[in-house]
This record gives structure tokens, sequence and C-alpha cells, in this order.
């Protein structure tokens, strides 16, 4: 049974993607094209949802990706309908910001959806925190710096009780904790990450998403696989990972 899975199928882009791959550059390509609309591709999607969840252990969380082309037909008619809406647990913005064309209609697409949704009420869950420098967590406070006897510096905490203290070394110790927006950039062409697949996605998102839903051991799926990225964090992680392409046992 798995702990985790996480899956970046097609977004219903109705786009031809090329991938070059390899230190030769073989050029090949897939496509995200669905004759049938959007009730073709829901369908496709539906019956694998389902058997994910079939796999996946009581305690355990799936992460399934998409964007704006059809984030809301997947969560109702597809998410809900078959893990329950009472196991749904989050909508993860992921925001990666980045160069944009000015639009006429409509401001730029620069987010992506993932949503998040438990087999049942007892899942894993493990939160934790963005740590701050000095200078980070004081910028964003906007506070004046105060020095007691001792000479530890403070802010008077607004949150609580007026006048009452918060101690920098204490505030950079808990951290911020991590909300359901992430700012993570993407791949840069020149970052030593990219393999040259089209939809590669960042380490730095799916260590995040690894580490939240389960501990060392546990198994990870990534029924898509796409560029590898869920598999190399995984075992960088030390956890056990499974790239089964799940699209090619139906």
């Amino acid at each position: 049974m798995k702990a985790l899975i996480y899956l970046d199928p097609p977004f219903f882009s109705n786009r031809n993607y090329e991938v070059i791959w390899g230190d030769a550059g073989e050029a090949r390509s897939f496509q995200d094209r669905w004759a049938g609309g959007i009730d073709h591709y829901i369908a496709w999607l539906k019956e694998r949802v389902a058997e994910m969840r079939r796999i996946l252990k009581p305690t355990g969380s799936m992460f399934l990706h998409c964007d704006w082309h059809a984030d809301a037909y997947i969560r109702v008619d597809i998410l809900d309908r078959i893990f329950g809406g009472n196991n749904f647990r989050n909508e993860i913005i992921w925001d990666y910001k980045g160069w944009a064309h000015k639009k006429t209609s409509h401001f730029p697409n620069k987010h992506d959806t993932i949503f998040l949704y438990s087999k049942s009420d007892k899942n894993t869950f493990i939160p934790f925190s963005e740590t701050w420098t000095r200078e980070e967590y004081v910028a964003k406070r906007k506070q004046k710096i105060h020095i007691d006897e001792t000479g530890r510096e403070y802010i008077f905490d607004k949150r609580g009780n007026a006048g009452q203290r918060r101690y920098l070394d204490v505030a950079l110790a808990d951290g911020q904790p991590i909300t359901d927006v992430w700012s993570i950039g993407v791949l840069a062409s020149s970052s030593k990450e990219r393999i040259g697949y089209p939809t590669q996605k960042p380490e730095a998102l799916l260590e995040r998403i690894i580490k939240c839903a389960g501990d060392e051991g546990e198994i990870v799926l990534d029924p898509f696989m796409g560029g590898g990225t869920t598999i190399a964090v995984a075992d960088r992680l030390n956890r056990q990972r499974k790239p089964i392409t799940i699209i090619r046992h139906f």
C-alpha cells in the first residue's frame, strides 16, 4: 500500500509537447489533446484516480497537480466523488511568478493548483515551518528592534497582549508555518535540474510534498512519472519510490 501518491497528469491543455531527451538531443513528442473534449478527459482520468485510491493506505494522501484548464472539473467530478468531500484537505496554489506576457482580456495565468485529498480522516500529515534569517524576519515585521538588559533582541508582538515581547531568537527557531500558497520558482533554463522535459517540475516542490505526507522508508508513487523528479527526490529523502506508469495498465 502506498503512503503518498503524487500525480501530474496531462492538463487538458490541447497542446503538443516536444521533448529533447538525452545527450544526443533526441527529439520525442507527446500530446495533450482530447478529441472527445472535457467529458472524454474526465472519464479517462477518473478511472485512473479510482485505482489510485484503491492502492492508497488508510492513512495515505494523494496530491493531484493540475491547472486552470480543468481544475474545477477535476475537483467536483473526480476527487469529491471518489475520495468524498469530507476528505478534501487543501487546494494548494503553486505560485511560480516569473515573466508574464500582457493579456488583453484577463490577468496572466501564473499558478498551478495541487489538490490534496486523504483516504480517511486519519491521514498522516507532518506540518513544518519556513525558516527565516534575522534580516528577513525584521523586514517582514517592519518593527523597531529592542534590546533587553541581557542583550537579547525583541520586538513587541501586536498579535498578542499589548506590550508582549517577541524575542527574535525564539521567532527564528519557530519559523513561519507553511500555508496553502507556495511561492517556488519554476526551473530556469540554466538550472542543473533541467533534463529537457517540457513540463518538468522543480525538486523543491516535490520535496515539500513528500516531507509533509510520510516518513522515511514509506512508499511514494508517481503513476505518470514525467521527467522523474518525484523519483529523484523520493530517493534523496530515503523513501521507497515506485515509478509505475499507470496509464499503460488500462
